[in-house]
């Protein structure tokens, strides 16, 4: 099988590109480019510049390189800017998500990936979330997420695809220095660049109703999300081979809650700091707990997590460093142009 990765050059996509790999699959990526780094790309794999809004783009894709499968991770994935841009986020991650499985549909292609988000569940008031929890996203990048997994559910049913949609809770770590998050979005970059200008890290409430009441989340390494996609990708291939066409919607998580304390001491004793958080106030629409239930796809898939917190502090930070002067020199460019 041949798979096709839209978004294969970002953060994610790249770690999903180095696991199929690993695993003896042919993949071939497509991506814009827009926060993708066309480096993280192995040499030998494929890589095609274009947007899977652009239909004959994709078309040539998939026939140029006989694609049998799709792994889709291309989209806009930043909740305060869906809220400053809907429109923009409709556009590129449901609109897109109909182009590309139009195409799909077209060339008779039985295999869909789809990869999701923990944020479709919004604030779930239940210890463990479970993929029976009710959706209820609270910003409009959640929705296009849900949106997104009814649009996939659907085209599978109509058109015979196999489908699969892959929530993930909060990823972090890295699998080598070379594919860390250049990105300053997510807790755990966010305390390294506090770190490197002297500051601790920031907190947003501590009078949630946690043991240290901070609040709680379930992190989950890059390497692991990645082989998650094998597991399904391989799943899928199954059923199809079977002539079996069914949807799967999996949490992609370990289980387990950390607080946000808890990480921000764990940050410090890695990295060799020392520097007391700063407490802020309560963001609106944060949940005190949030932590997945990984019982389907341990069950489903036969998939387990295999890396713990300190690995991923510890891979992350060793990426940060790695990739100290890139940021330096992107931050350079911003200020020139």
């Amino acid at each position: 099988m041949t798979f096709l990765i839209t978004g294969g050059a970002g953060y994610i996509g790249s770690h999903v590109v180095r696991a199929m790999m690993l695993a003896g699959l042919e993949v071939v990526v497509l991506d814009d480019l827009s926060t993708g780094n066309e480096d993280r790309v192995p040499e030998g794999v494929g890589l095609v510049v274009g947007s899977v809004l652009d239909r004959l783009v994709v078309d040539e894709v998939i026939r140029k390189h006989k694609i049998t499968g799709v792994v889709h991770l291309a989209g806009k994935k930043q909740v305060g800017e869906s809220v400053e841009k809907p429109m923009h986020y409709y556009h590129e991650n449901v609109q897109g998500l109909a182009v590309l499985l139009q195409a799909v549909a077209d060339a008779g292609i039985r295999n869909f990936l789809f990869s999701s988000s923990a944020s479709v569940y919004g604030m779930p008031d239940v210890d463990l979330v479970t993929e029976d929890t009710p959706c209820a996203p609270l910003s409009p990048y959640g929705e296009t997420k849900l949106a997104g997994e009814w649009l996939v559910r659907a085209a599978g049913k109509a058109h015979g695809i196999s489908t699969a949609c892959l929530r993930y809770f909060n990823v972090a770590g890295a699998a080598t220095p070379e594919l860390a998050d250049t990105g300053v979005f997510n807790l755990v970059p966010m305390v390294f660049e506090r770190f490197d200008a002297g500051q601790g890290a920031k907190i947003f409430g501590d009078d949630y109703p946690t043991p240290d009441g901070t609040c709680i989340r379930d992190y989950i390494h890059v390497e692991d999300l990645a082989e998650a996609h094998v597991a399904a990708a391989r799943k899928l291939a199954e059923w199809g081979a079977a002539g079996e066409y069914k949807d799967l919607t999996v949490n992609i998580g370990r289980g387990e809650g950390v607080s946000v304390a808890e990480m921000v001491a764990l940050m410090n004793e890695i990295t060799g700091h020392d520097i007391a958080p700063v407490i802020s106030p309560r963001r609106p629409g944060d949940p005190a707990k949030v932590v997945a239930s990984a019982d389907r796809i341990t069950g489903e898939l036969g998939w387990k997590a295999r890396h713990d917190v300190r690995e991923m502090v510890a891979s992350a930070w060793a990426g940060w460093e790695a990739n100290k002067v890139a940021r330096r020199d992107s931050h350079r460019d911003v200020l020139q142009a």
